[in-house]
């Protein structure tokens, strides 16, 4: 290791594990370290975190990877954090202790009250014109009330002011810097139901229309920004956090997806496709997902994305694998679908959970159709793979509808877009340029990004651009399209009418 070299250090805290790692100024990951933490499961449909846990996991693997690095603690400059979205900590401001678990964003407990507010339609409209977001539980205004209403004394707390609120950015921001700062960033504010992204603002008839106390609520800051010094006798003396997004949002910045039109799809267990929309605040006609993105210093103002989501990726793979025993390992996959020419008429629609944007169908079912005799496991999985291309088809044809914006190349980053026949067919679906980042690590290196362009370890986003990062280009080869997303929409309707 170069001593006399300065890097970033990044915290990037996901929702099954924790991790830290390092970046040096040509953008290259010098060392990682995980750890992962419990997930809780106390009824159906409920999951939670204990926030001591996410800040135990999150240091140790802090101190394991400055250990690895071998880095003096002054050649550390900066600190980025990206995180899970939406998941909920609420704690006492004096002690700052979590008054309870933290309900994680895939808990569904507060969905029958998400419900009740949206039958009325002025309300759920007014939400959306908002917030950008389509009124769910997923988001954190509902869980916040279930904590304020269901923790003995909450509510009485907060109305005195004793409490806070954070999504995950903040706990980790309010923890380290020793009680301190209580602040977020404008992209994990988004994703809370209670932000105007209008007006850059807490929206004071959401906060009333969810019963939340202002005085629960943390400062809003932009991203990439001096949040303070952090305090803690695992971190060196002086470092600042200097960069904070949400994971999706974080990813974004790390392809460098900076203007209009351009778009990136993080494929894990499930896949996220955001679009880049600039100055535009871009109002959905497809039910996507409008949500703020992470900016440069220097921004004349806020920017915007679309959001659409893929409820199921990886866990189609890991589906075939563990659950119909079809293939032994995840990488199997790719050379059993280059085996056949084609799915021989099998269509795979994996809606195990529903389907998300732009159909939001969360009691749709999954279907494999087309089966005959000459149907072999091949197939089967060849149409589970196409299967995630044809989904992001349909996403991208909304992002292009709502922004009026062509797509030109689409960049991919997460484990399942190490599968190179999907890539190939995705870029064959699409009729664009697949751009697979050789660096997995796409939302830490967008934490890093943020967080080295406010302290000048970065210029500007010019030269972000100019960094040599290794990507794979996959460029789209002649084939039917319309006769394949026909045979694909036609097997969706099978699902969607049921």
């Amino acid at each position: 290791m170069q001593q006399d070299s300065d890097f970033i250090l990044v915290l990037d805290q996901g929702t099954t594990s924790s991790r830290a790692l390092v970046f040096d100024r040509d953008g290259a990951l010098v060392s990682g370290a995980q750890r992962p933490y419990k997930q809780y499961y106390p009824k159906p449909g409920w999951v939670e975190h204990d926030p001591s846990e996410i800040l135990s996991s999150q240091l140790d693997a802090l101190a394991c990877v400055v250990e690895k690095a071998d880095i003096r603690p002054e050649r550390i400059v900066g600190l980025g954090i990206a995180n899970q979205r939406e998941t909920t900590v609420i704690w006492d401001k004096a002690t700052g202790q979590p008054i309870a678990n933290a309900i994680v964003w895939q808990c569904r407990r507060t969905a029958e009250a998400v419900e009740w507010i949206c039958a009325d339609p002025d309300a759920c409209r007014e939400i959306t014109r908002r917030t950008g977001l389509v009124p769910d539980a997923y988001f954190s205004a509902s869980k916040i009330a279930w904590l304020l209403d269901n923790t003995p004394g909450a509510r009485l707390r907060a109305n005195r002011g004793e409490l806070a609120f954070g999504t995950v950015d903040s706990w980790l921001i309010y923890s380290l810097s020793g009680g301190k700062v209580h602040a977020t960033d404008v992209t994990n504010a988004s994703r809370t139901m209670l932000f105007n992204i209008r007006e850059g603002r807490w929206d004071e008839s959401l906060l009333k229309l969810f019963n939340i106390p202002d005085s629960l609520m943390p400062d809003v800051r932009p991203s990439s920004f001096d949040y303070g010094p952090v305090s803690h006798p695992s971190l060196p003396a002086g470092l600042r956090v200097l960069g904070v997004a949400g994971d999706q949002q974080a990813a974004l910045f790390g392809q460098r997806c900076f203007g209009r039109g351009e778009a990136k799809c993080t494929m894990g267990t499930g896949s996220f496709l955001l679009m880049h929309t600039g100055d535009n605040l871009c109002v959905s006609k497809n039910r996507l997902v409008t949500t703020v993105a992470a900016s440069a210093p220097g921004a004349a103002g806020p920017e915007y994305a679309l959001e659409g989501s893929i409820f199921v990726s990886g866990g189609v793979v890991q589906w075939l694998r563990d659950g119909l025993g079809l293939i032994g390992t995840a990488e199997e996959s790719e050379r059993m679908a280059l085996s056949v020419p084609d799915t021989a008429g099998v269509c795979f629609v994996p809606a195990f959970t529903g389907l998300g944007a732009p159909w939001w169908a969360p009691e749709a079912r999954g279907v494999i159709s087309g089966l005959t005799q000459a149907a072999r496991k091949e197939h089967i999985v060849r149409a589970a793979l196409e299967s995630l291309a044809y989904q992001a088809a349909d996403l991208i044809n909304a992002f292009e509808s709502d922004a009026e914006t062509q797509i030109m190349s689409l960049k991919t980053d997460g484990g399942v877009s190490a599968n190179g026949f999907l890539m190939q067919f995705m870029a064959d679906i699409l009729g664009i340029p697949v751009v697979r980042s050789e660096n997995m690590e796409a939302t830490g290196l967008g934490a890093a990004f943020l967080a080295g362009l406010a302290c000048g370890f970065w210029r500007d986003k010019e030269e972000l651009l100019a960094l040599d990062l290794e990507a794979k280009e996959f460029l789209p080869n002649h084939i039917d399209r319309k006769a394949l997303m026909d045979g694909w929409h036609k097997a969706l309707a099978r699902v969607l009418t049921k």
